[in-house]
């Protein structure tokens, strides 16, 4: 932690630090958000310049973690694919947010337990203490 508070980061750091994702994630990410239309995994690769495979790795991560949302278009004469899209960035930032707010709740509680468990003296201490 200590690490990520020294760091100059920028808003797109709180995808590797409160969700742990990689920096391709992040260029994943970036790459549907400047995008004027939904993009395929195909159209995202090509972008990223990586596999599919890799491409569309990082897409899902970004929509299992609520940064991207995909939706399925539909082809006339049958048959569909998928598209990706940002979430709306309040809902992503309210999410983390919340992360954060519990996160920082049960830091606090252990904090607390440690204080407990530590602030008590030993007998040995308590005999210095009185100067036996």
């Amino acid at each position: 932690m200590q690490e990520y508070l020294q760091q100059d980061m920028e808003c797109e750091g709180l995808l590797e630090c409160i969700h742990g994702l990689k920096e391709l994630d992040r260029d994943v990410y970036v790459t549907i958000v400047d995008s004027a239309e939904p993009l395929t995994v195909d159209e995202v690769a090509d972008r990223v310049d990586r596999e599919r495979s890799t491409a569309y790795r990082a897409v899902k991560r970004l929509q299992q973690t609520g940064f991207v949302q995909q939706e399925q278009v539909n082809y006339d004469q049958g048959g569909y694919y998928h598209v990706y899209k940002p979430v709306n960035p309040d809902a992503v930032a309210d999410d983390m947010q919340t992360m954060l707010n519990e996160w920082y709740a049960k830091m606090g509680t252990l904090i607390g337990e440690f204080r407990e468990k530590y602030d008590e003296q030993t007998p040995a201490q308590e005999a210095v203490a009185s100067g036996e």
